[in-house]
């Protein structure tokens, strides 16, 4: 696992990868989900938009912040409508077989499901083979995260 996270750290450029344990949300340190972006603005306004600590909501091992009290409740009737596609972890990284952090700067919506990805280089890749990643993702995400998880 470790060599596959210097592997990508190497081909995206970034010396920021660490091997950690999936959880089913990928959420920072102090166990927020995706970097504190609201979740519900990608589909609403369009942009990622940083939520804020008192329209928090804890959902599927995680805090998740909103912009307001409306956000908040919309994404509390249906989280599965707003929630990041593998728990917010990178779409590229999963369509390849392994985990990274998702960025919430790097998103895009596809058939109304929100994925990110780790920086702009793994959207880049991503997105030169959305439609077969995205296949693949999906196919290899109970696994991704069942093996991450039996390693914790």
């Amino acid at each position: 696992m470790r060599l596959l996270m210097i592997i990508l750290a190497l081909l995206l450029g970034s010396s920021t990868a660490h091997a950690r344990p999936a959880a089913p949300i990928s959420a920072d340190g102090a166990g927020i989900a995706i970097g504190g972006y609201d979740p519900t603005a990608y589909f609403t306004q369009g942009r990622p938009v940083v939520g804020k600590p008192a329209h928090s909501l804890r959902w599927n091992g995680a805090s998740w912040r909103f912009a307001s009290a409306e956000a908040r409740a919309a994404f509390a009737a249906a989280p599965e409508r707003y929630a990041p596609q593998f728990g917010g972890y990178c779409a590229w990284a999963v369509s390849q077989g392994y985990i990274a952090p998702g960025d919430g700067r790097q998103w895009k919506i596809v058939e109304g499901k929100l994925y990110l990805n780790f920086n702009a280089r793994a959207k880049e890749l991503w997105e030169a083979d959305q439609a077969e990643a995205i296949l693949r993702g999906h196919a290899n995400w109970p696994g991704v995260r069942s093996k991450n998880q039996d390693s914790q």
